[in-house]
This record gives structure tokens, sequence and C-alpha cells, in this order.
């Protein structure tokens, strides 16, 4: 099996008015650095996984009326860190 890798991976995951509407509120979805930071065990990414990941019966918080992540989505960023936050 691939490894998961951000740039080739979840990057693309993220579409460009995700990105910029994060930024504002000091979330750089398309920065790995930010993204696999190891200092704050990993919470950033976890948040990220958290909200764009369905809550039992209620739609995933983000983005804000969808599209929402896929199965497979969620899958393949749960494997990026599963992984080791590959770049």
């Amino acid at each position: 099996m691939t490894i998961v890798s951000f740039a080739a991976d979840i990057a693309p995951l993220f579409r460009l008015v995700d990105v910029a509407h994060m930024k504002v509120h000091g979330v750089k979805l398309d920065d790995y650095v930010y993204m696999s930071d190891a200092s704050n065990n990993y919470s950033h990414a976890e948040a990220v996984q958290k909200t764009v990941s369905p809550h039992g019966a209620q739609p995933p918080s983000m983005p804000p009326g969808g599209p929402y992540w896929t199965e497979e989505q969620l899958t393949l960023f749960a494997r990026w860190r599963a992984d080791g936050y590959q770049p």
C-alpha cells in the first residue's frame, strides 16, 4: 500500500475557498508544517479531521453546507495521520 503524503494526497482535498476561509481564522489547511505540527500533539490535524467528519446522524461542521468529504476522503486523511504525517 502506498504511503499517503500531504502534498500529493491531502492538500488537494481542500478547496481554495476552504483554504482562504480558514486562513482568516488562523487555520492553515494548505501548510504542511502547520497541519503536521507535533509540538501540540498534532492537534491541528485532529481538529480538521473532527470538523470534516460526521457526528452521529449530524453532518460535518465543515465545510459549511457542504460538499462534505466522502468516506474515501476521510479514510485518506486518517491514513495520512496513521502513516506518520508524511510530507
